[in-house]
């Protein structure tokens, strides 16, 4: 007997879900919550979001990575840390919405 989707985002720590998605990367905590939907829609806006930075940053070349602006490294770090509080507060939320709903129905 496996149990369902709900179930198992109810048993999750909902502060566990949400400092997984921050600490060790995007994303963590929607795989210890097994919601694989969110994992990859995190991880395709942060590979968008590297790959907008690679292409827009186009100064730091091959020949001399030095010339990248740290201007344009703040903002590429902000909207990583921005995409990760993001994520973390939607974890937490997802998580107590799902124990609150089980409570609920016992």
């Amino acid at each position: 007997m496996t149990p369902d989707d709900k179930a198992i985002l109810a048993a999750s720590a909902p502060w566990l879900g949400a400092l997984l998605n921050v600490v060790p990367g995007l994303g963590s905590g929607y795989i210890y919550q097994r919601r694989w939907r969110a994992y990859w829609i995190t991880t395709a806006v942060a590979t968008g979001w590297f790959l907008l930075g690679a292409v827009l940053g186009g100064a730091g070349t091959a020949a001399d990575p030095s010339a990248v602006d740290p201007t344009d490294q703040l903002i590429g770090l902000g909207g990583l840390l921005l995409l990760a509080a993001i994520t973390a507060g939607e974890a937490f939320r997802a998580a107590r919405r799902a124990r609150a709903e089980g409570a609920g129905t016992e």
